[in-house]
């Protein structure tokens, strides 16, 4: 039976946010936290609790979303999970149907206080909120597809991309363009020759140390260092404050 404004009993309110930009700001937060406000209201819910979920990305899998899991959890017979939009449970089509599917064992139902869909279990409002969650990942797709572009643009441009500057180039003046460093780029070239004649990354290591060549940071090499910049040539600094060492017996090196 699909519920209308005369909806009475409790809410518990979810809100997310994906970006550490929107969470800084509380744009993003603030704008959610009034929706759902105004939505109890409107439905005669009394909001119980609200879960706050910051800087989690809607592609991430339910055991990512332990924030959502607790809301989930919060819910009792008869409640109501109380999202600003749909697109705040996730932007994953199969994701959202398992949530809701938590939601549903749970004695509870989803509602959007942007009035998406419905919450009936009849044909016609499963196939609008599915219809609703599939729009929520096409834009997902279609933003880190845009993404991925104009990371790519910058780095055929040698531009900076984020993060640290990648090991063999330097900032240029202007802030933005990538500029090759010489004594850099000579040890990338030796690196990409001596692993070409087959040398694992602690032979290289030890090539490296034995010409008297340093990483950034002023250490010497070690094969995890290597590794990275043969396997992760986008990465930073290769060196000892940045190095996660990579795991691997010595022969896979």
């Amino acid at each position: 039976m699909t519920k209308n404004s005369t909806t009475r009993g409790r809410a518990v309110a979810y809100l997310r946010v994906s970006t550490d930009k929107q969470v800084d700001s509380g744009l993003g937060l603030d704008a959610q936290r009034a929706s759902v406000k105004a939505a109890a209201q409107r439905l005669a819910l009394t909001l119980s609790s609200t879960f706050v979920d910051a800087g989690a990305s809607g592609s991430l899998s339910l055991e990512n979303r332990s924030v959502l899991m607790e809301a989930v959890s919060a819910l009792k017979r008869g409640d109501v999970l109380l999202v600003a939009k749909r697109d705040r449970l996730g932007r994953d089509v199969v994701e959202v149907a398992l949530i809701e599917r938590f939601v549903t064992k749970r004695g509870a139902r989803v509602i959007s206080a942007a009035g998406e869909g419905t919450d009936s279990d009849d044909p016609a409002g499963v196939l609008m909120r599915r219809l609703i969650d599939s729009f929520a990942e096409y834009e997902r797709l279609i933003i880190a597809a845009r993404t991925r572009a104009a990371l790519a643009a910058k780095r055929r441009r040698r531009e900076r991309v984020s993060g640290a500057i990648p090991y063999g180039y330097a900032l240029g003046r202007d802030g933005r363009a990538l500029e090759p460093v010489t004594e850099e780029q000579r040890t990338l070239q030796t690196v990409r020759e001596l692993r070409h004649r087959g040398r694992s990354f602690q032979a290289i290591a030890d090539a490296l140390n034995d010409q008297g060549s340093f990483t950034r940071a002023g250490g010497r090499w070690r094969w995890q260092y290597v590794c990275n910049l043969v396997q992760r040539p986008g990465r930073a600094a290769y060196d000892d404050t940045y190095d996660r060492p990579v795991v691997g017996d010595d022969a896979a090196r």
